[in-house]
């Protein structure tokens, strides 16, 4: 199927009250697996990729073109609507690149950034993105930091201030607005609740949908209940990375010596396919956390809209 636009697809979710979910990925068959689960429940997602991870120095330098086309490819391909987001990316160049070639929703994320600038920032996004009819989230506030990368600090973030929420939507124009009211970036311990009180605040302020990150450190009750006060997207990554991490390394090992019994035969030794059956079962859980099975318009409905 085509992408499908982001605003029809968050007015869907909020009024069948259930989110959607971005499970974000990393290479081919981490994106199978996501189409794969969501097919089976049929329900919409959002496919794409971290842009800090790819933008930043690595030992080898990515191309956003490739991803791109693996992301579009992945979401022609699925019979069940999919949109295709470039997620928290500090480099303006980098965001402007994914709208250009084809993602639907992109985040320009710059932690640390003074308000004022940030703001200017992402609504010089939202004019550039909304020319090609791609949406844009935008975010007020800063999540903790339960793990942190190698060469970030630890932080204690700061949660969304509704005032400024407010005036930050009003001066961009973002399509959805990430808040930070109790939800961890990198969450690798007990997950934990929310401050439904704060995302009430918010949400009565606001006329767009509420996103929340950090989707592994929430409770499944926490989530159900922001569902039922505004959030409509939540992003899963550290979730689906650990399950993949833990189901590869059992695939490994069984020490099998014919190196392509393990990569690209496709049988029960190979670690694609069992990385591709990890990042399944990991998103088909969420999936019904988010109560969003089911919730695929079918192709009658589809055809007779």
């Amino acid at each position: 199927m085509p992408l499908e636009p982001i605003g029809s697809m968050m007015k869907r979710a909020r009024e069948g009250r259930y989110a959607v979910g971005y499970f974000e990925s990393w290479n081919l068959e981490s994106l199978q697996g996501v189409v794969d689960a969501a097919e089976e429940a049929r329900s919409p997602v959002i496919l794409g990729f971290n842009g800090d991870f790819l933008s930043r120095p690595r030992s080898t330098p990515e191309r956003l073109e490739l991803y791109a086309k693996l992301g579009l490819a992945a979401a022609q391909s699925a019979t069940v609507p999919c949109g295709l987001i470039f997620n928290e990316c500090p480099r303006d160049d980098w965001v402007r690149g994914a709208v250009d070639l084809g993602f639907n929703l992109v985040m320009l994320a710059d932690p640390g950034a003074p308000f004022e600038s940030m703001t200017a920032r992402v609504a010089a996004i939202v004019r550039h993105a909304h020319v090609s009819r791609v949406a844009v989230e935008g975010e007020v506030g800063e999540l903790p930091m339960g793990a942190g990368l190698a060469d970030s600090a630890s932080h204690t973030g700061e949660r969304t201030d509704p005032a400024a929420a407010e005036a930050f939507v009003a001066a961009t124009g973002v399509d959805l607005l990430a808040v930070s009211v109790g939800n961890v970036h990198i969450q690798l311990g007990q997950p934990g609740g929310l401050d439904l009180d704060l995302i009430e605040q918010i949400e009565r302020r606001l006329q767009i949908p509420l996103v929340l990150h950090g989707g592994t450190g929430i409770t499944r009750e926490a989530l159900a209940e922001a569902i039922a006060r505004g959030v409509t997207k939540v992003n899963f990554g550290t979730y689906i990375k650990q399950h993949y991490l833990n189901i590869v390394r059992q695939t490994l090992s069984r020490m099998v010596a014919d190196p392509h019994q393990v990569l690209g035969l496709g049988g029960p030794d190979d670690i694609l396919v069992a990385g591709r059956r990890a990042v399944h079962d990991a998103v088909l859980e969420r999936i019904d956390w988010l109560g969003s099975r089911n919730q695929a318009p079918s192709m009658l409905q589809e055809k007779g809209s």
